[in-house]
């Protein structure tokens, strides 16, 4: 099928405000768009207009257009999560035993569509909002646009995925957790969670009502300010709806985490794309470290402490009169909450009124904190392994947010290897919004991001890079291991200056040891990109004393590569001066 490109929200409200094309034409590019990848992952939709319901309602808006009006959305396609009202659509929080058909959108899909904006339908997400990964739903797991291998992210999952697609240039999501962030950052996109109250939650199911916000996914920082403008106002019938302030910030220091108390769960790609990040924020403003623990006891009240009462309130009717319609994983995380006792919750208000008196003097020394979306990301067969320990690594650096009343934006800050997107999250007080989508366009014109890769339409082999350093070099005796099993030629590189080598004594054929060793130098290696099944075979044959662990390179990146075990160097020759094996059987020779 055709690779589908992205869509500008701004970009096709003026071209249909214009004249030069028309909403009727957006919606039949629309359908089309659906339903070439609909070939790939149908299970991104619970609910879509049919093309006749569709059409009709882009007629309409070209007739509005006809009649004089100027809509700031006109003609533009957009999907809605499955926990926000929309009329003509049922809402199922992906529980079909809870569904029921509202009466009237949510306030902020009636400000989309009086804007001029079509729905298209209802996305995907984790059961009533309760996961980061996009597993946990009857209508199947939404999976990553670039890898299928990988989570979507969640619980947002099927609504980032018609934007990574190119299907529809917006949607909207939830987050109390981290939904509306998660997701953005695997998939290479926007996720703006505003301020509590900015946006009206009236329509939305909710997971824990005093912390749920409405969320964005766009493909760039105009559409979201777009979106907000349109959606951002008081809304007399949501008793959490606020009156609009705009917090400015400064641009002259940039909290991050402290570089002890970085978690990446064994991810070296994440931590080398963050640190990149970095690099380009200390050209914007001062990089000044802070301390986590506080945030990170603010996170644990989410899942471990009272606020999983909330969770439980908002689903008591379906616990107690059909718990087994609930996914099981969401039902282990929420049940526990109906037995939480209210001197618990109460203990746990006055410790969180504590945490964010700190959190707000965070303010006086920083304006804003950049940090990772995510540590790392996983395959959906690694989530359903352990789909409560894994989801919960994937909240390590969200949970808190919204429990301390911040604003955030997540934006994309670099791929890794297997095509899935990693993001840092730029973090402001309450209604600093405005704000932070100014630094995070500032961020992302200084980043040099590349643009996110192709599409994965119709499957494809999940690989590997392995560093070589000896007898696995290009015309060296073992390289035929590597050809007999297709491994395709990188590049050649050089590790980070830290590594020493060493001629191994009595090994046949001759072969180097590579040590870690900061007293070390740069060495020369070759990369080749094998299949996980070829990479798997060929770590089988990899003999004692060597081993594949990871190698750093000079740039900072990491890949597989050989090591060794200490006894690899007894009696064996340093070469480390010679900068490589190459060089060490010339000189041989």
């Amino acid at each position: 099928m055709t690779v589908m490109d992205r869509r500008s929200a701004a970009g096709i409200a003026a071209a249909v405000n214009t004249g030069r094309t028309s909403a009727v034409a957006v919606a039949e590019e629309t359908m089309a768009r659906i339903a070439a990848y609909d070939a790939v992952q149908p299970q991104i939709w619970i609910s879509r207009a049919t093309q006749e319901e569709f059409v009709a309602a882009a007629r309409a808006v070209d007739a509005r257009v006809a009649a004089g009006e100027v809509l700031p959305l006109a003609g533009v396609p957009f999907a809605v999560k499955d926990n926000i009202d929309v009329a003509g659509f049922e809402t199922t929080a992906a529980c079909p035993a809870f569904a029921y058909r509202p009466q009237a959108s949510a306030t902020v899909v009636e400000y989309l569509l009086a804007a001029g904006a079509l729905c298209v339908g209802k996305t995907n997400l984790d059961q009533f909002a309760t996961g980061l990964n996009g597993t946990r739903s009857p209508y199947g797991s939404p999976r990553n646009a670039y890898n299928l291998a990988y989570v979507s992210g969640g619980s947002s999952a099927g609504s980032s995925v018609v934007v990574a697609a190119g299907l529809v240039p917006f949607a909207l999501g939830t987050d109390t957790a981290g939904s509306g962030r998660v997701p953005a950052a695997f998939q290479h996109l926007i996720g703006f969670k505003p301020s509590k109250g900015r946006w009206s939650t009236r329509g939305l199911v909710p997971a824990c009502r005093t912390l749920d916000c409405i969320t964005v996914f766009t493909d760039d920082i105009a559409d979201a300010r777009l979106v907000d403008q349109v959606i951002a106002s008081f809304d007399p019938a949501d008793p959490y709806s606020k009156v609009l302030a705009d917090r400015p910030l400064g641009r002259k220091t940039i909290g991050v985490p402290r570089r002890d108390q970085r978690v990446w769960f064994g991810d070296a790609e994440s931590e080398y794309l963050y640190d990149r990040a970095l690099d380009s924020l200390a050209g914007l403003a001062e990089i000044v470290e802070v301390d986590l623990e506080p945030l990170k006891e603010t996170a644990q009240l989410l899942y471990s402490g009272p606020w999983v009462a909330e969770r439980a309130a908002a689903m008591a009717g379906i616990l107690a009169n059909n718990p087994d319609a609930v996914d099981a994983t969401v039902r282990a995380v929420v049940e526990p909450g109906a037995a939480m006792s209210a001197v618990e919750l109460f203990n746990g208000i006055y410790r969180l009124a504590e945490l964010k008196r700190h959190a707000d003097t965070l303010w006086t020394d920083i304006d804003m904190l950049a940090f990772p979306t995510t540590g790392t990301t996983y395959r959906v067969a690694e989530i359903l392994a352990a789909p409560i320990a894994l989801n919960s690594n994937l909240g390590f650096y969200t949970n808190f947010v919204n429990l301390l009343d911040m604003a955030a934006v997540a934006v994309p800050a670099g791929i890794r290897a297997n095509a899935t997107g990693f993001g840092i999250t730029l973090i402001g007080p309450a209604d600093s919004d405005i704000a932070l989508l100014d630094a995070a366009d500032a961020y992302i014109s200084v980043a040099d991001l590349p643009s996110p890769p192709t599409l994965e339409l119709e499957g494809k082999m999940q690989t590997v890079k392995l560093a070589v350093v000896g007898a696995h070099l290009k015309d060296m005796p073992l390289h035929w291991q590597l050809t007999s099993r297709e491994a395709k030629f990188v590049g050649a590189f050089e590790t980070a200056p830290t590594y020493r080598l060493y001629a191994m004594a009595d090994s046949v054929p001759p072969k180097p040891a590579l040590v870690h060793s900061e007293d070390g130098g740069a060495i020369a290696v070759e990369v080749y990109e094998l299949g996980v099944a070829e990479f798997g075979s060929f770590v089988v044959e990899v003999p004692a004393p060597l081993a594949i662990g990871t190698v750093t390179l000079a740039d900072g990146s990491s890949v597989k590569g050989f090591v060794a075990e200490p006894r690899a160097q007894t009696n064996a020759e340093d070469i480390t001066s010679l900068g490589g094996w190459r060089a060490y059987i010339a000189q041989r020779s």
